[in-house]
């Protein structure tokens, strides 16, 4: 059975799938032709140059990575350009390039499930939940008369389904009112004259993915310049341990120290010149646990009201880690960058080979991580203490 690129890409976007991205990024397949054969598939985190070339030695037809090459617009993939050079490589060599990054983070499993595992808890809920199919709840005022016509439009867009049931709505009546200033364009009252006048106010759900044209739909329908609106998210409500986004909390078997769980972590991932770090007291005793894959600082604050002991990531920065221990948050391991993400390839190719198992798989192992050297004061010279 012939497998092609487009198969590969289906399995991966099966596994990882697109709408799980953030809003920012930018997945799928970078380049290659989808109707090409693939007899054989590389991984890497990253696709560097290095990377690029070697995945054309390999022989392979298609390469996978986390981090996509083309993330922000470009105007030229020239060949004298580094990511154009990285291009013209693996086109000239017949290798597709396809990335899986947060939607590869939000998938169970994904990448912060491979980083829970590794430093020994089973992963749980997510740190932030991601869910494509999250609601909102809307409230609308309209007058009377504009109700049908407003409420149609929405609907038309895609608002009030529930379940089998469409055109789902609760209204109330009232009274609403406001004063026009000047350079408004009033369709009821005059500018600097309050007015009050019945208005119904219509509640509704619809997907949080369509905000953006619901709002644009509603502007265009309702009779007011300005109409009076509100939209807020509706919390998840199912199992959260099985839910899809980004970082995972578990707990450890036993309770351990800091710093012997710091040390564990460090055996746990690929060996980086960098190391591991913590910030914290080395002998607090440590068992639940939040990790997030790749830069995580963001989720600083998430995590401290997640009651976790502890929380493992990437890219911490000094001032946002001191003033999150500052403020009782729990204690912080960093990792690379690489080294947290990297163990993501044996999963992605795991993916591809189950479901392409006539197409040969193999982890490109070069370390892509930037920092290359480690260097500590040989005498005590510098100490400050």
């Amino acid at each position: 059975m012939t497998t092609t690129v487009a198969d590969v890409v289906a399995a991966l976007e099966t596994a990882y799938p697109p709408r799980l991205a953030e809003s920012w990024d930018a997945v799928g397949l970078i380049c290659g032709d989808p109707s090409a054969q693939v007899a054989r598939v590389a991984f890497a985190l990253d696709c560097t140059q290095a990377v690029a070339e070697q995945a054309v030695e390999l022989g392979a037809d298609m390469l996978v990575v986390h981090h996509p090459l083309l993330m922000r617009g470009v105007t030229s993939v020239a060949a004298d350009t580094p990511k154009g050079k990285v291009v013209h490589t693996l086109v000239r060599g017949g290798c597709a390039l396809f990335a899986a990054h947060t939607n590869a983070d939000s998938a169970r499993p994904g990448v912060s499930d491979m980083l829970a595992e590794l430093v020994g808890i089973t992963p749980g809920r997510p740190i932030k939940v991601v869910d494509p199919d999250a609601q909102d709840l809307w409230g609308v005022h309209i007058p009377p008369a504009d109700i049908t016509a407003v409420m149609d439009a929405l609907f038309s867009a895609g608002a009030g389904a529930i379940g089998n049931y469409s055109h789902c709505s609760f209204q109330w009546d009232g009274r609403g009112g406001f004063t026009p200033q000047p350079g408004a364009d009033p369709a009821d009252g005059e500018v600097g004259s309050h007015y009050s006048a019945p208005e119904t106010r219509v509640q509704f759900v619809a997907p949080s993915r369509l905000r953006g044209r619901l709002t644009e739909v509603l502007r265009e329908v309702h009779p007011y310049e300005e109409p009076a609106f509100d939209v807020v998210q509706l919390a998840p409500t199912g199992d959260l341990s099985r839910a899809t986004g980004l970082g995972r909390v578990g707990e450890l078997p036993e309770p351990m120290t800091l710093r012997e769980f710091t040390q564990q972590v460090a055996d746990a991932l690929p060996e980086t010149a960098w190391g591991v770090r913590a910030a914290g007291d080395p002998d607090q005793m440590v068992q639940k646990v939040a990790v997030s894959s790749g830069s995580g600082d963001s989720f600083l604050d998430a995590v401290s009201g997640l009651g976790v002991d502890v929380y493992v990531t990437s890219d911490l920065r000094h001032h946002p880690v001191d003033e999150h221990l500052r403020a009782g948050g729990p204690a912080v391991i960093d990792t690379a960058h690489w080294a947290s993400e990297f163990p993501w390839t044996q999963q992605a190719s795991e993916i591809v080979a189950a479901a392409c198992p006539e197409v040969a798989t193999g982890i490109i192992t070069l370390r892509t991580d930037p920092w290359t050297i480690s260097a500590h004061p040989q005498t005590n010279a510098n100490r400050t203490d």
